[in-house]
């Protein structure tokens, strides 16, 4: 098990490193035109706040991991109930597996989110993985879900605030 634990563990690395490489905003410091010196030194007449691009981008980027995440938790669930049917002795392997395959699909979708709503993505990936833990330890586990359920909870609120 310790073998399947270190694989699953080294793939999650490794699409950690991979995505974390990967800029999907084109770099535009080389082919945009500096702002003129009357533009940047104008200030905003109205009282309301600015936000600028990158906060923006930032904004997009934690609603569409918020999103992704939501789906992870929702696919995840369907495929451990799914695991969770070949029953024991083997059955449990299938749901320790999934748990946390689930786990490294959170981290995954959590990178580019607001502060917020990483930590929570990683509450609930540790939850996960705690429950991937405890099915790999027994053919016959039935750990609780409550923390999980906490996480989840704190990770819509995160979610809810961005």
């Amino acid at each position: 098990m310790s073998r399947t634990r270190l694989v699953l563990t080294g793939l999650a690395v490794v699409a950690v490193i991979a995505a974390s490489g990967c800029d999907p905003q084109p770099d535009s410091a080389n082919t945009a035109a500096p702002p003129s010196p009357a533009a940047s030194s104008a200030a905003p007449t109205s009282g309301a706040p600015t936000t600028t691009p990158s906060a923006a981008a930032n904004d997009a980027a934690t609603v569409k991991a918020c999103a992704d995440i939501k789906k992870d938790i929702k696919d995840n669930a369907a495929k451990i109930t799914k695991a969770e049917k070949i029953g024991p002795p083997a059955g449990h392997f299938a749901v320790s597996a999934q748990w946390a395959a689930g786990s490294v699909a959170i981290l995954a979708h959590a990178m580019g989110a607001n502060e917020a709503v990483t930590a929570a993505s990683e509450k609930v990936q540790d939850e996960m993985m705690g429950l991937s833990d405890a099915y790999s330890k027994s053919a016959d586990a039935k750990p609780s879900k409550k923390a999980l359920e906490t996480a989840i909870k704190e990770l819509d609120t995160a979610c809810s605030a961005a």
